[in-house]
């Protein structure tokens, strides 16, 4: 049985910081976790808003693909992926935008999805190489998009788990806040009330595994 610590990384897409009501229910989560973790463990916060992220664009592209092309993956520059790859559980908090969430979680997937590092490909096709058991999701949406076709985000990073080799997902949204401002405490209670819940047994479900 291994007794390192685990690896959380938590990859905050929450533009607006403090005054993000996804934040707001990352933390309602992050509290109860934090206090039942059974043991010591690596937590790990990026928080994408601070970070010069670069798209994969002209010459930066250029020098990703020669390192790729050398089979050459210890570039600092890959330094994101490694981490994403390494860690144990995987936690993404980002609001509903544009139908998905902010291009600087985009920019973040664009730079960690690495074949050799986080994913692999053979003539079966693509297989992940995450370690990784899993991803929750937080996210608030100021409509009503449920599981709908106009929303993408969590459909897509559900998505992305299958190809880097998560097996499960999990997303705790909550809904329609911008439509009905007056009922924004109401309306946010039961996320958060699901958030709480998930922090409390986060550690308890790892352990039934």
């Amino acid at each position: 049985m291994e007794d390192r610590k685990k690896k959380i990384l938590m990859v905050n897409g929450c533009i607006r910081g403090k005054e993000s009501r996804t934040w707001r229910l990352a933390e309602a989560f992050l509290k109860p976790a934090r206090e039942a973790a059974p043991r010591p463990f690596d937590y790990t916060q990026l928080d994408l808003a601070q970070m010069d992220l670069k798209p994969l664009t002209g010459g930066f592209f250029e020098e990703r693909q020669r390192f790729l092309e050398k089979n050459d993956r210890t570039h600092p520059r890959f330094d994101l992926a490694r981490q994403f790859a390494q860690a144990d559980r995987i936690l993404v908090a980002a609001p509903f935008w544009d139908l998905s969430f902010p291009a600087v979680l985009k920019l973040y997937i664009e730079n960690i999805s690495l074949d050799g590092i986080t994913f692999g490909c053979n003539a079966e096709g693509l297989y992940g190489m995450c370690r990784a058991e899993d991803m929750l999701f937080f996210t608030t949406r100021g409509g009503f998009y449920g599981d709908g076709p106009m929303e993408q985000g969590a459909r897509y990073l559900k998505a992305l788990c299958g190809m880097l080799g998560i097996p499960k997902f999990r997303c705790i949204a909550a809904e329609g806040m911008d439509f009905h401002p007056e009922q924004e405490e109401e309306l946010m209670a039961k996320a958060l009330e699901e958030a709480d819940e998930a922090g409390r047994y986060y550690w308890k479900a790892e352990a039934g595994r």
